[in-house]
């Protein structure tokens, strides 16, 4: 067994030098502080040759190349399915979630049952498409997102047979904080005919999540490549519980491959199974980038409890790091009241001056962001403890500049 290929421990990944950075040379990890990780992680090397790869099966096979670019796709939807515990999942597949949920909003019944419900700490996707959708004179609920600990059991006592839809986060996008109990909300939902939509955005690959765990196969789930997976752009996906029928208003000529020759249909035709959401000609270069990578976790054995392990570690490392500062709390603080474990994958603090605090951070070569009043560092696999610790220092530099 070649170094590349043995087990990884999670203290070879605090450690210095980090044992995968030399696989991000691009990326160029081990040279700068990036703590970006919660929405754009550095994408290891193998995505680049398999980028290069893409144009190169262009070049080779022209029109041809679909079948290549289809089996992609497969294998994407295998990294897919093992992140999400569901290894017979009907995952539809595209560029970004809004796509899918839209799709998933065209198939609802919207005149029977015109309530949708969510929280008020959704990301912009699903926030901005509700709020459109009230003004055309749909019935939107939200639900505070806080505190977390009772957010499904809040959700759930909301749902009634007018509801359309549920959509909420494993783990919300401002906070971190995880959202537990899934699966007694994807009850209720099904007890009155409602659908479930489950958000993974901020939870696969860094936070524990199981479809078969948390008890949602009659749930849809979305979730994408851009953040923790290191996939990059336009790896997204729509899981569908079992034997779904429903037939989406918007989707493209693909969900009807099965039907094309069929001229004398008297209704709109759909492919079987998952390809009914399926939209129409597409750029596959991500799909083999994906492929790629997904197939880089597996032979370096960075398993979905290994980077929780590490990414538990770096967040408490964070955390402790940025208490050592005594920063004053009217400048900026964190929630002490929430447990590491209920954390996703980055620290949340907040602070009345968070924009100005990200663009010093970045000006001082830490990648970072900011939404509203709350500054978001994330770590990633690839650092090790002695950058995260160097990046705290930087935060507290741009304190006592602004103070």
């Amino acid at each position: 067994m070649d170094a590349s290929t043995e087990p990884l421990s999670a203290a070879q990944l605090h450690a210095s030098p980090n044992a995968i950075a030399a696989d991000y040379s691009r990326f160029r990890v081990g040279e700068r502080l990036l703590l970006s990780a919660h929405s754009h992680q550095a994408w290891p090397d193998c995505g680049f040759e398999a980028q290069q790869q893409a144009w190169l099966d262009a070049a080779e096979l022209v029109d041809q190349k679909w079948g290549r670019a289809f089996a992609m796709a497969d294998r994407v939807r295998q990294g897919w399915r093992r992140l999400l515990d569901d290894p017979s999942a009907d995952l539809a597949l595209a560029a970004n979630t809004h796509e899918l949920v839209v799709r998933l909003l065209s198939a609802l019944p919207l005149g029977e049952r015109p309530r949708l419900i969510t929280t008020d700490g959704e990301f912009h996707t699903v926030r901005r498409q509700f709020d459109r959708l009230e003004e055309e004179g749909l019935e939107v609920v939200r639900v505070l997102a806080t505190p977390t600990s009772t957010l499904s059991d809040r959700l759930a006592d909301a749902v009634d047979d007018r509801t359309a839809l549920v959509a909420v986060s494993a783990v919300l996008f401002r906070s971190a904080e995880r959202v537990e109990n899934l699966g007694a909300l994807a009850l209720e939902c099904e007890r009155v005919g409602a659908q479930l939509l489950v958000d993974t955005y901020h939870a696969l690959n860094v936070s524990p999540f199981s479809v078969r765990k948390e008890g949602l196969a009659g749930a849809f789930v979305v979730g994408g490549g851009y953040k923790y997976c290191q996939l990059g752009e336009g790896n997204c996906f729509l899981r569908l519980p079992p034997d779904c029928t429903l037939r989406p208003v918007i989707t493209g000529w693909y969900a009807e491959f099965d039907a094309l020759e069929d001229k004398v249909a008297s209704r709109v035709q759909y492919a079987g199974g998952v390809d009914r959401f399926a939209g129409a000609t597409y750029d596959p270069t991500a799909h083999y980038r994906a492929a790629a990578v997904f197939d880089y976790f597996e032979e370096r054995g960075l398993s979905t409890a290994l980077l929780r392990e590490v990414s538990q570690h770096q967040v408490g490392l964070l955390r402790a790091a940025f208490d050592d500062l005594s920063a004053d709390e009217t400048v900026i603080t964190r929630d002490r009241s929430l447990p590491l474990e209920a954390m996703g994958g980055f620290l949340a603090l907040r602070t009345p001056h968070a924009s100005a605090l990200n663009a010093a951070l970045y000006a001082r070569g830490v990648s970072n962001d900011c939404r509203d009043d709350i500054l978001r560092l994330g770590p990633a696999p690839y650092l090790t403890d002695d950058q995260l610790h160097a990046a705290i220092a930087q935060l507290g530099a741009a304190i006592e500049d602004i103070t």
